[in-house]
Formats: structure tokens, C-alpha cells, sequence
């Protein structure tokens, strides 16, 4: 009995110590899941957009958030994660190399080694969820996004790389294509229209979509971020459709559908026009059922050039369309967690412990017993 038991927990501890070897990425449309959320720029902003995506009724929302090259701050993103944890909130993050948002100059071109120390660093975070969402870059279908010149074989290549040595850390990423620009027209190397570029990433890399988890989508109202909510235009609020059909035809997969940025500018829409786009998009669009998240761009802009899209005026009072969203009844999300690692180990040495001697037996010590019990208690945290 006791070298069955020695020999089971060692079994065990090989399972438990090695999840990437039994355990996938969770679905999250398989369970509830509130896919209401936001994009922010700043960690600092996590409080305020935790109160908004998971107002009415929700928990565990989305946020968008981008981390940029030059700002691998270990305690930064470690306290930014722990605080997802506390208010419920589950992270996408986006890839970015060195920039301005504010003052839309060029955007360098990535490299392999940007990949590399982005997965090396971000593997090093207590993630909230099991799920650790990522998106590679953003836009590529526009020059300035992409040093200055569009080259769809150069993103292929890259997202391939991401998806391995993401993976190869853990099989808890959950690798997001870059949402792309649904007005950007043919126009050299400076724009390429979105499925233009996503034909041709498919032509350079064959089945490159397959490779992925997730798509992102610009579901912008254009032209000029003014359209009243459309599902049949291909450059509308229901663009993700057409994005999505387009890579299943391509690559026969149907992928989970992020919108992670959308939003009417408030210099060409009225406030009250802008609210029943919302509630339209919302109740008629965006209720699409392979939708995971939708985080409209913008949170707060401050006085940038943003403000037009912003949720926050200026002062950080609520707009009428941060409102709307807020009164949305929404879901009370159930994510995935990670393993609790430490719980299986403190388990595992108990039974270990226990097998070492051979206990008085009682109605409640027959043999197994003690080890049946320990084995439940360990899958309970798996």
C-alpha cells in the first residue's frame, strides 16, 4: 500500500506541477461572461473603469490597455495585475512599440527580439485570470503604425512568432491578431485596406489565422467616425462580421471576435444621437454570439486629441454615453482562474506526510481512504 501511494503521488505531482501539459486555454463563451468593457492608456485608470464595465449587474468586464516596449516596470504591471484582481477586471493587453499617442508620430517597426522580451517579461506577472489575453500591435495596415510602410508578410511573420514563444511560456496566452483600420483605402504603402491586408497575410503565410486564438476588430463607424450603426457595411460598427467571415473562408476558423476599439466622435454626432447608437450597436449588433469583449475607445483623453471619443470630459466628469453604458444591464462573468499552485503543493507534501507511516485503522482510515480524500481536495483547486 505504501509504494502504491509513494508511486500515485508522485503521478499526481507530476500533474499538478506541470499544468501546460494537460490543461488548454478556456473558451470564454463557454460560461458567463460579461463583455462590456473599456479601453484606457494608463494603469491609473483601472479604478475608475472598473466602476464602469462592471456597473448594472456585471462583474469581471474588460479592459484594453497598451504596454509599450520601453515600459517593462516589474512592480508597475505586477500591481496593475493584482489590482485587476481586486476589482474584477480581466486585461487585454496590447503590444506597442516607441510612440505618442498624442502626437501620432511613427510607430517603429517591431522586431523579433520585442516578442521575445515582451513574453519574457510578461511571463514573470501573477496574471488574474487563467486566460492572459494579448494582442499583437495594433493597426498594421497603416504605414504609421508600422515604421512608416505596411507590410502584411513582416506582420505574418511576427504574429507567428508571438504565437510560439508566447505559447512556449505558457498555454494560457490567448493570442489576439492586431485590430486593423476599416477606412484605411489602397494607398501604396501608407494604407492598405483591411481586407486587402488580411488576403495577403493569408497568401504570405498560409493558414496563419489558425494559428491564433482570437481576432480584434476596429468596429468604428466610418466614414469619419460618424455612421449610424450599420451590419451590413463592411467599414461600420458591424465590420468584425465581415473581418471574421473573411479569415473563416480563408483559414476555416471561425474566431472569437474582440472589439477593442470602436466609438462615434462627439464633434460630428450629438450627444443624444450618439446615445441611441449606442444602445442600437448594443442591442442589435454587438449582441453577435461570438463576441467575447467590446471596449469602446476612449475612457478618458484628458484634454489630447482623443477627447472627441472620450467617456470622461475633460474635468473627469461622466459623459451622456458613459451613462448609457453604465445603465446597460450586464452579466456577472465567471472567468477561469490559474492553477493555485502553491495550495496543490502544500496538498501534495500532506499526502506525502501521511504516507510515510501506517495509520491506526478506523471506520474513517480504511486503506485509501486518506489518500481518495487528499486526491479530491487537489482537483477541487485544479
Amino acid at each position: 500500500m505504501k509504494k502504491f501511494c509513494l508511486f500515485f503521488f508522485s503521478l499526481l505531482l507530476f500533474i499538478c506541477l506541470f499544468p501546460k501539459q494537460t490543461y488548454a486555454l478556456d473558451n470564454p463563451l463557454t460560461h458567463p461572461n460579461n463583455k462590456i468593457g473599456i479601453h484606457i492608456l494608463f494603469d491609473t485608470e483601472l479604478p475608475q473603469a472598473a466602476r464602469f464595465v462592471n456597473s448594472n449587474g456585471g462583474d469581471w468586464g474588460y479592459i484594453t490597455i497598451p504596454i509599450q516596449t520601453g515600459d517593462k516596470n516589474l512592480a508597475k504591471w505586477q500591481k496593475f495585475m493584482h489590482d485587476c484582481k481586486k476589482y474584477h477586471v480581466i486585461p487585454i493587453l496590447r503590444l506597442a512599440t516607441e510612440g505618442d499617442y498624442f502626437n501620432t508620430k511613427v510607430w517603429r517597426k517591431p522586431q523579433l527580439i520585442d516578442i521575445i522580451d515582451f513574453a519574457n517579461f510578461l511571463n514573470a506577472l501573477d496574471w488574474p485570470t487563467k486566460n492572459r489575453y494579448i494582442i499583437v500591435f495594433n493597426e498594421v495596415n497603416r504605414g504609421d503604425e508600422w515604421g512608416g510602410e505596411t507590410n502584411p508578410q513582416e506582420y505574418a511573420n511576427i504574429l507567428s512568432f508571438a504565437v510560439t514563444v508566447f505559447k512556449s511560456k505558457s498555454p494560457d496566452y490567448f493570442i489576439i491578431s492586431a485590430g486593423l483600420d476599416n477606412a484605411a483605402p489602397n494607398q501604396g504603402t501608407d494604407f492598405i485596406n483591411e481586407y486587402t491586408y488580411l488576403k495577403a497575410m493569408n497568401t504570405f503565410f498560409p493558414a496563419i489565422f489558425t494559428q491564433v486564438d482570437g481576432m480584434a476588430s476596429h468596429s468604428y463607424p466610418n466614414p469619419g467616425f460618424s455612421q449610424p450603426p450599420d451590419a451590413n457595411s463592411t467599414m461600420g460598427a458591424g465590420s468584425f462580421k465581415y473581418e471574421q467571415d473573411l479569415i473563416n473562408s480563408l483559414d476555416g476558423k471561425l474566431l472569437p471576435v474582440f472589439i477593442t476599439e470602436t466609438g462615434w466622435s462627439s464633434q460630428t454626432v450629438s450627444d443624444a444621437l450618439r446615445i441611441q447608437y449606442y444602445q442600437d450597436a448594443f442591442a442589435n449588433i454587438w449582441n453577435d454570439s461570438s463576441i467575447v469583449a467590446i471596449t469602446p475607445f476612449l475612457l478618458e483623453a484628458n484634454s489630447g486629441p482623443f477627447q472627441k471619443f472620450s467617456f470622461l470630459t475633460a474635468t473627469g466628469a461622466a459623459t451622456q454615453q458613459y451613462q448609457t453604458i453604465v445603465n446597460l444591464p450586464k452579466v456577472k462573468g465567471t472567468p477561469s482562474f490559474p492553477v493555485k499552485i502553491a495550495k496543490v503543493k502544500v496538498l501534495a507534501a500532506e499526502i506525502k506526510k501521511n504516507t510515510k507511516t501506517t495509520p491506526e485503522v478506523t471506520n474513517k482510515q480504511k486503506p485509501g481512504f486518506f489518500l481518495e480524500n487528499m486526491i479530491e481536495k487537489i482537483f477541487k483547486y485544479l
